[in-house]
């Protein structure tokens, strides 16, 4: 699995909403990370749709090394 660039070295803690779907941005070069603004366009990655099950705060990967996408997996220590 190709790995996007780094856009941070965290977690970004995100209060997602039951219901909603979000696109975790892959490739690194988003402006609106950690989501999609369709930077990606012209390379090989696409984000990574994520469907909230429940309402609470969810920890996505912003330094896209992660093996749990689109979650943080502690990476970034590595």
């Amino acid at each position: 699995m190709t790995k996007g660039q780094r856009a941070g070295d965290g977690a970004l803690a995100v209060d997602v909403v039951e219901g909603k779907s979000y696109y975790w941005c892959s490739c690194g070069k988003s402006s609106k990370q950690p989501f999609c603004d369709g930077s990606h366009k012209g390379t090989d990655f696409n984000p990574v749709a994520y469907k909230a099950e429940v309402t609470k705060k969810m920890f996505f990967c912003a330094c896209k090394q992660t093996n749990n996408q689109p979650f943080c997996d502690g990476s970034h220590n590595k």
